[in-house]
């Protein structure tokens, strides 16, 4: 069963993405947004877990609050809120890291 995991928090205040990813399946897939994008952030921590887990494809990052927070990353791909629907039907599942 494939999952659409959601963040929505910020990676610098606890370890929901590095949970999120140990948990993570093969056909799984991330979206980030509210400040959740800041993972993106080139140079940090958390945007070097998301390098490594290799997540080609199955990285999304909501476009409206990486423009808000001035985040320009291609590791994950731009989705706007229509996209952002398409993705949760795409997927069994949807959780969200509250």
């Amino acid at each position: 069963m494939t999952t659409l995991h959601v963040i929505s928090h910020s990676p610098f205040g606890d370890n929901r993405l590095a949970s999120c990813l140990r948990l993570l399946g093969t056909d799984d897939a991330i979206l980030l947004c509210g400040d959740a994008v800041y993972a993106l952030r080139a140079g940090t921590a958390p945007q070097q877990l998301l390098q490594t887990a290799r997540l080609q494809h199955r990285l999304f990052a909501l476009a409206e609050d990486a423009q808000a927070r001035a985040i320009d990353s291609t590791l994950a791909e731009a989705v706007d809120y229509p996209a952002f629907v398409e993705l949760s039907l795409r997927f069994d599942k949807v959780n969200s890291w509250l």
